[in-house]
């Protein structure tokens, strides 16, 4: 590869055909994480005082755009909050739950909204629950009870303990973490992973006896800069390797001192990362003489800037639903979760589930006002517009030479970022494609000649001659996508431009 001069787009060669398959598109890969942090539940998902709200108290607007965001799992209850809560806080009449201190963000929680409601939410948005259970401050025997309340059926105490509060079916719920950012000095019942593997192993083996086809998530490095990054998850994996059927992965992206070059670089570090706990993972698979491949939950990512988090600080007073880390996204910052997808799914032969944090406000693609609108912020865009579209398999893009950019942090670094998934049922191909380039536009030279008949359908690209542009409740859609004519396939071939910094999707069928 080599340099390009920027005034001259440069074409890149890619080559698809749907023989070249990676793996299944996994619904999972489309999944968000709500934590009772700052102001993503209250005032968020749940404002009993808002015109919107139904007569759960849920917001109906914030709802209409979950949905549309087209989220598919949801991981509840944290996050840093889970490892100092008691479950059994957030169940049964609301005016008899008590309010507590929650440690981990400094706040008051009322514990108005807990399982129930956050079951009631879920379906009512059409998404899975993913729960974790506290393995912080409590343990084996608080998780197997939190299970026996959630799901089964009756003639126990517990059970019968849900039906009395007004749930008669199981909510059913299929996915859990076992616990959150164990190997986290910050984490409220912080462990070694020694510590932490054999409690984990000894959870998942109490809550399979009480139902073994349990999908369990393991806790893995909080992020690949963790001192004891991948030594941590060998540990973990050897106590509970056949006990579990996931691993988890959490990173966040910001840009540091300025450095756009390397930000928009920033999803090399995911690949990175996923491509060491792989390895990780098949090293004790091998040592374990396991028959099992381990999967990766990727259930904490995004765009978040913790610098300036950190430099605000929590609030010194103890307060309910306090703001904090309500970032205003930019069109940097949607490109880098755009190639987040990208690289998630690329990856989806290993990475069978992940959660963009936050949903609402904190960290979050979509923002509310207290009484007020709820609006898309920029990166609510390429994760709409991806999980809508992505269907049937992901297929492996070969790319011809193409410009590259040096980084400080990740080295040379291709200026394309794509992926392509192939839907055979609808006869539909999409190409997802970043450029990561902050003054070259790039020329995709598409090879379609294993795509007789394809025509493209839809282009939308995401960009702004301003990168640092934002949406806000007063121009809540300064940005969004751009639908462009579509180009058209000349003898198996298609040109699609990538203007300098920018998120693009093309959507090609036969028909339609």
């Amino acid at each position: 590869m080599t340099m390009v001069d920027p005034a001259v787009p440069r074409p890149v060669t890619v080559h698809i055909d749907p023989a070249f398959v990676v793996a299944p598109v996994r619904r999972r890969t489309f999944g968000s994480f709500v934590e009772h942090m700052g102001r993503c539940v209250y005032t968020g998902l749940y404002e009993p005082d808002h015109p919107t709200a139904d007569e759960r108290g849920l917001r109906r607007d914030v709802l209409d755009l979950v949905r549309e965001q087209g989220v598919s799992v949801v991981r509840y209850p944290g996050g840093n909050f889970v490892s100092g809560y008691r479950w059994e806080d957030g169940v049964g009449p609301r005016d008899q739950r008590p309010t507590r201190l929650d440690p981990a963000w400094h706040s008051i929680e009322t514990n108005a909204f807990g399982l129930d409601e956050f079951v009631s939410w879920a379906r009512s948005a059409g998404v899975e629950p993913m729960l974790a259970v506290n393995l912080g401050t409590r343990g084996p025997r608080e998780a197997m009870d939190l299970l026996e309340y959630a799901n089964h059926p009756g003639g126990t105490q517990l059970s019968d303990l849900r039906r009395a509060h007004g749930r008669q079916a199981p909510y059913d719920i299929r996915m859990w973490c076992l616990g959150n950012e164990m190997d986290g000095p910050w984490q409220l019942g912080h462990q070694t992973a020694d510590e932490y593997g054999r409690r984990a192993a000894e959870t998942a083996r109490g809550m399979r006896m009480i139902d073994p086809d349990l999908e369990l998530v393991v806790c893995g490095s909080s992020g690949p800069a963790m001192p004891t990054f991948a030594a941590w998850e060998a540990t973990v994996l050897e106590h509970t390797y056949d006990q579990v059927d996931y691993v988890s992965a959490h990173l966040y992206f910001e840009e540091q001192d300025g450095d756009l070059t390397s930000f928009l670089a920033s999803s090399v570090e995911m690949d990175r990362f996923i491509g060491d706990i792989v390895a990780t993972c098949d090293h004790v698979r091998a040592k374990t003489r396991s028959g099992k491949r381990m999967q990766i939950s990727f259930d904490e990512w995004n765009v978040w800037y913790m610098r300036r988090f950190l430099a605000e600080g929590v609030p010194t007073e103890w307060v309910r639903a306090p703001s904090l880390s309500e970032d205003d996204y930019t069109v940097a910052d949607a490109v880098v979760v755009g190639s987040s997808l990208i690289t998630l799914l690329r990856n989806s032969d290993r990475v069978t589930a992940a959660c963009q944090a936050q949903l609402v406000n904190t960290i979050a693609a979509i923002r509310a006002e207290p009484l007020g609108p709820a609006w898309r912020q920029t990166i609510f865009y390429p994760f709409a517009y991806t999980a809508r579209h992505a269907r049937g398999t992901v297929l492996r893009v070969e790319c011809g030479s193409g410009p590259v950019v040096e980084t400080a942090r990740y080295g040379e670094v291709p200026l394309l970022d794509v992926v392509a998934t192939h839907d055979d049922d609808a006869d539909q191909l999409v190409i997802f494609a970043v450029n990561r380039g902050q003054r070259e536009s790039l020329v995709l030279d598409i090879d379609l000649r294993a795509f007789p008949g394809y025509r493209v359908v839809e282009q939308c690209v995401l960009t702004d001659p301003d990168v640092r542009a934002a949406n806000t409740s007063a121009q809540p859609d300064r940005v969004r996508p751009q639908t462009l004519p579509g180009p058209a396939v000349d003898q198996g071939r298609l040109s699609v431009m990538l203007p300098s910094v920018s998120w693009t999707m093309v959507r090609l069928a036969t028909s339609g």
